[in-house]
């Protein structure tokens, strides 16, 4: 029995079967179901993280497969989605120019890192780490991010150029003054995308709405010729400020290319060297310090690159068509010389190809898709690399982990199943790490997605598998068909999934439940704004506020002083209007005594003492306390002592054994004293109303004699304004 747990365990993916042809049919129903929505999500999720479209093909390739494999949820839809795609964009954009062959080898090391993160916690038994961030802090990073992400597509939808690395606002700001100039077919075919798939979802909710946009809007781009693209030279450009820039583009990128080169060259011979000389060998010093240079002229070279490139990406061009094979002419919008006819048409600069310049005078679509599957190859790994994703690859797998776990529990409360953090953990780790060796970025689960394959009756991870074949038979015939696909309709895609993480009332409960709450919502929600596209800082200080807050709540735990209640029970005197007795205090401390407490216990039962200078016996009434650690158990000895060198004695009541267990060990119990020591707070007070030796002190009307049972006090006033409302019929 202990070897097939325990082959289960290592093959989680042998609990499906085996499978009943019911079950196969029905997965294959939900698997191919959840393939038609994967495809188009996946390439727009792509386009969402800086990457060519057709890496979320490779993203929704085998990443899929291992996630259902080894993941513990039956249903859960592993791949490429919103929030870790944004993430990815957002920490990448730091360290390159999206699309760049850096931009994207960095995106691959971020998968394997993520994926080994992942694995490793799994592994270790770390499921649990997922609630150091608490649900505010998420409700506040996913508005945030849900902001970040609709409008990071505006771009795209209006057909301006749009400026990376910079802060969320300064973007956004950028774009909107680009308004003016946008490509009206592009902002059209936007909006009819968004309104094929909010249509479809109101009237036709059954109907693969995502898939039908991808499918009408890329047929109309083909119809009309959505895409318009040709070939510059810097000589062609009228302008001499144009000109310049162009050059210097150029210029930046051709310097790009020679030291990405001369650092590939001078690695392979460092390694060569390796292994024949030993190591700090002064060759092997000076090519490594050769390396180094070129690595920061490098990073030189390719901040020049992206700020030129940014600059020229802004210019709208007008063109002049050449006369009996001249070349054409461009002119910035507005400085045309009289009498020169153009084409009628806006054209703006997109990428280098080949040392020429790629212009657009139309909408940009998806292009063409490498055909065939991805190359299975380890991604490259160098340790400054590592260590400057560090923090990204940190958030983005606990980020991913959360989103992925939560779905799967959410799912689990209508299929009944068992969710085992641990092993989810090793599954979303797998598919990262399997991912990255096929030029995948990082992965979650997929709430859309998985939606649709509880929906279509998917029983077991087969459906995943079914899924992976969908896109497995993209990849081999039907890229294609994806050429003419318009990078508006993606960003329409991207925007009506982000629509409904925007949950303000969740802010607002948050803030109903605890005020603390509401400010961690509030301050992570504001935080990942402002630094953004440094999103990982939002969450993070999220988390960190979060922590110190509750901190500080268990620093101060509610601490009441008792009095007897008409019902017969010990209540908080104050709240209840409760008499309380000169000759013995009863106290109930309401949390856990550690380091960061003790001096507010300390205080609380020292304060009570000079209150009351009567008082023989102070009650500690313990059923809330759950845990003493070595500065709670001092704290107490502390306490016992001074007290009891002013004539008064500390009784204990209702301690967990947890908590008699430390006092035992540290010798507590003995100077506290057995007698002192009882069960319940009435057994605690019978005993202390017959040792109290003061003449004038009647056991018989002292208020906290148990069985006494006083008039019935007047509720707090919450709970009697409460009562006087009006109840509805």
């Amino acid at each position: 029995m202990d070897a097939t747990n325990g082959l289960r365990r290592l093959l989680p993916f042998l609990a499906w079967f085996p499978a009943t042809r019911e079950t196969l049919r029905a997965d294959l129903l939900a698997g191919v179901s959840v393939g038609l929505v994967l495809v188009p999500q996946a390439l727009a999720y792509a386009q969402l993280a800086g990457l060519p479209p057709y890496y979320g093909l490779y993203a929704a390739f085998l990443p899929v497969l291992i996630g259902a494999l080894w993941g513990c949820s039956r249903q859960l839809a592993t791949g490429p989605v919103a929030m870790v795609s944004l993430l990815t964009g957002a920490a990448l954009s730091q360290f390159a120019a999206p699309g760049s062959e850096q931009f994207i080898a960095l995106a691959i090391l971020l998968a394997l890192m993520v994926g080994a993160m992942e694995l490793a916690m799994g592994l270790a038994g770390l499921g649990a780490i997922v609630n150091f961030v608490s649900h505010p802090v998420i409700v506040g990073f996913t508005n945030a991010a849900a902001l970040i992400i609709a409008f990071s597509q505006l771009d795209k939808v209006l057909g301006v150029a749009s400026v990376h690395g910079v802060s969320f606002a300064a973007g956004v700001w950028d774009v909107l003054q680009q308004a003016g100039s946008a490509h009206p077919p592009t902002l059209l075919m936007a909006a009819a995308a968004l309104a094929i798939i909010a249509g479809m979802r109101r009237f036709a909710p059954r109907w693969p709405a995502v898939l039908i946009a991808v499918v009408l809007t890329t047929a109309l781009s083909w119809a009309i010729g959505f895409e318009n693209k040709l070939l510059a030279q810097p000589a062609q450009f009228a302008d001499a400020t144009a000109r310049a820039v162009v050059d210097s583009v150029l210029a930046t990128a051709r310097t790009v290319k020679q030291l990405g080169a001369g650092i590939a060259e001078k690695t392979i011979a460092l390694k060569k060297l390796e292994k024949s000389l030993e190591s700090g060998h002064p060759q092997l010093l000076a090519l490594e310090y050769d390396i180094q240079a070129l690595r920061f002229e490098l990073k030189a070279a390719e901040r020049e690159h992206r700020l030129r490139a940014r600059e020229l990406r802004h210019f709208v061009l007008r063109r002049a068509p050449g006369a009996e094979g001249a070349a054409d002419r461009f002119y910035l919008e507005g400085l045309v010389p009289p009498g020169v006819r153009t084409d009628g048409q806006r054209w703006r600069f997109t990428r280098i190809a080949g040392g020429e310049l790629v212009l657009s005078g139309g909408g940009e679509v998806v292009g063409a898709i490498p055909p065939g599957l991805p190359k299975l190859a380890l991604p490259h790994v160098s340790w400054d690399e590592v260590m400057l994703l560090l923090s990204s690859a940190f958030v983005i797998a606990l980020v991913g982990f959360m989103e992925a776990l939560s779905i799967a529990r959410a799912m689990a409360v209508k299929t009944r199943q068992r969710i085992d953090p641990d092993q989810e953990l090793i599954g979303q780790g797998l598919a990262n790490l399997a991912g990255s060796l096929t030029q995948s970025f990082p992965v979650s689960g997929s709430f859309s997605r998985s939606a649709v394959n509880l929906e279509a009756g998917a029983v077991t991870g087969l459906s995943s598998v079914f899924t992976w074949l969908v896109v497995l038979a993209t990849l081999l015939f039907l890229t294609p068909l994806l050429y003419h696909l318009p990078q508006a309709t993606l960003a329409a895609i991207i925007i009506m999934a982000v629509a409904n993480l925007i949950n303000v009332k969740a802010m607002v409960h948050a803030w109903k439940a605890h005020r603390h709450d509401g400010m961690a919502a509030a301050v992570t929600f504001a935080a990942t704004l402002a630094f953004a596209p440094h999103l990982d800082a939002g969450i993070l200080i999220g988390a960190g506020l979060a922590i110190v807050l509750y901190l500080y709540r268990s620093m101060r735990p509610r601490v009441a002083v008792l009095g007897r209640h008409a019902d017969g029970t010990l209540r908080d005197a104050r709240l209840y209007d409760l008499p309380t007795s000169e000759h013995v205090i009863a106290v109930r401390f309401d949390g856990s005594l550690y380091f960061a407490n003790v001096p507010y216990f300390e205080n609380a039962l020292l304060e009570q003492a000079a209150r009351h200078p009567k008082a023989q016996y102070i009650l500690v009434v313990g059923d809330g306390i759950n845990e003493l650690d070595a500065s709670g158990e001092e704290a107490i000895r502390n306490t016992v002592r001074r007290l009891k060198e002013r004539g008064v004695t500390v009784v204990f009541s209702g301690l967990k054994r947890q908590i008699l267990d430390v006092m035992e060990r540290t010798g507590l119990y003995a100077l506290i004293g057995a007698q002192n020591i009882f069960r319940t707070e009435d057994a605690a007070l019978e005993a202390i109303l017959g040792w109290i030796a003061d003449p004038g002190f009647d056991p018989a009307s002292c208020p906290l004699r148990p069985g006494n049972r006083p008039a019935a006090a007047a509720p707090p006033p919450a709970l009697a304004e409460k009562a006087q409302q009006p109840r509805t019929p």
